[in-house]
């Protein structure tokens, strides 16, 4: 089955006039996205992972009937680094402005998502507004989710369904990472119910520790730029590795 065709037409098309074709990655992970599955995406930096993680959830929330305000914030993107938080913000544009402009050209209706930012240099105007009217993607670090859920917003955090933690390796044999393993946990028993949960990396290994810091309890796909997609069973236990392993990345396509 062609891996572009559980996505709406409108996506399907933007795809196909902005790329040649899925990469390995993308191909083999959006059916493991689109079953649901909590999915660990392993693939060279300029593979398409970040679009793998985030095109599935861009098709429900633009085509899917749109929820009540308190229950608008439903993709949670986390990353270990401020700059890659806000190169990610600005690189999900194009895809956003590219398939509601399909839309609109055939008179389709469709929802335009709402981004925001929280990390440690959110302005506190900005905050607030999340609180009174949050947004459909909420971007984030580890420490800015702990500090949200410690907070009176946590109650617009119920609605996520997908949580993307991107550069997942950097976190993993970490304190910070340690920390974040919980606050996945404090968040999944606040949500209605357990989000989908999608890692990305290039560098992640080894690969069974990774999945089941990704999967807490449950168990994730695994996609390999090597390999095709399968099965790790998790437990409740954190990774442990050879060291904090950190690098500035910037993306190369989203």
């Amino acid at each position: 089955m062609d891996s572009l065709s559980p996505f709406h037409p409108a996506v399907r098309d933007w795809f196909s006039s902005s790329f040649e074709a899925p990469t390995r990655p993308q191909a083999q992970g959006w059916p493991a996205i689109a079953r649901g599955d909590s999915t660990l995406i392993l693939a060279p930096t300029g593979s398409g992972k970040t679009l793998a993680a985030f095109l599935w959830s861009l098709d429900r929330v633009m085509f899917a009937p749109v929820p009540e305000k308190r229950g608008r914030c439903r993709i949670l993107y986390v990353s270990p680094l401020k700059a890659l938080a806000v190169d990610v913000e600005r690189n999900l544009r194009a895809p956003l402005a590219g398939i509601a402009h399909i839309a609109a050209s055939r008179g389709e209706v469709y929802h335009a998502p709402a981004i925001a930012i929280r990390t440690g240099d959110t302005p506190q105007s900005e905050r607030a507004k999340f609180q009174r009217e949050p947004a459909d993607i909420l971007i984030t670090t580890p420490e800015s989710l702990y500090l949200l859920l410690t907070s009176n917003a946590r109650e617009v955090l119920r609605s996520i369904d997908t949580i993307i933690i991107d550069e997942i390796h950097a976190l993993v044999p970490t304190k910070r990472g340690a920390h974040l393993a919980l606050s996945l946990e404090r968040l999944e028993a606040r949500c209605e119910r357990p989000p989908q949960r999608i890692g990305l990396s290039a560098t992640q290994r080894p690969l069974e520790e990774v999945a089941r810091f990704l999967g807490g309890a449950r168990q994730s796909s695994v996609v390999s730029h090597q390999s095709s997609v399968h099965q790790l069973p998790t437990v409740d236990c954190f990774g442990a590795g050879d060291g904090d392993r950190t690098r500035d990345q910037q993306l190369g396509r989203l």
